[in-house]
């Protein structure tokens, strides 16, 4: 079965629309995913993302780190870089994608522990 092609700029308008989140999905060891963070994952087949953000999570460098700023680039080749950053823009993580079919060319997440679990969302939903 043939992958839906996505507009990215109808992807973009309706992650716009998510404000904070009515439900906690979980996800895999203690994170959950915002409706947010679910719709992309579902919608833009991501969840190879999600999976790259909770792998991080292993390294002490990274899960020290209460609030964490993930961004994903997408090059014209399509190749990718992953990077995480401390919020304060130092770099704690960088994973190179040698391919994806993400239909944005950039896409921002925040992950926020909160003491019992880490949350997974869109920067719309903080």
């Amino acid at each position: 079965m043939a992958k839906e092609s996505i507009n990215p700029g109808e992807l973009e308008a309706e992650l716009q629309q998510f404000t904070g989140t009515e439900h906690y999905y979980k996800y895999m060891f203690n994170i959950v995913l915002t409706d947010g963070a679910k719709y992309l994952a579902d919608r833009a087949g991501a969840y190879w993302l999600m999976d790259v953000v909770a792998s991080w999570q292993t390294a002490k460098k990274v899960a020290c780190e209460h609030f964490q700023t993930w961004n994903l680039n997408v090059q014209e080749d399509k190749k990718a870089i992953v990077t995480a950053d401390d919020g304060n823009g130092k770099e704690i993580a960088r994973q190179k994608i040698p391919y994806t079919d993400f239909p944005l060319r950039s896409q921002r997440l925040y992950l926020v522990n909160d003491g019992r679990y880490r949350v997974l969302m869109l920067p719309s939903e903080y």
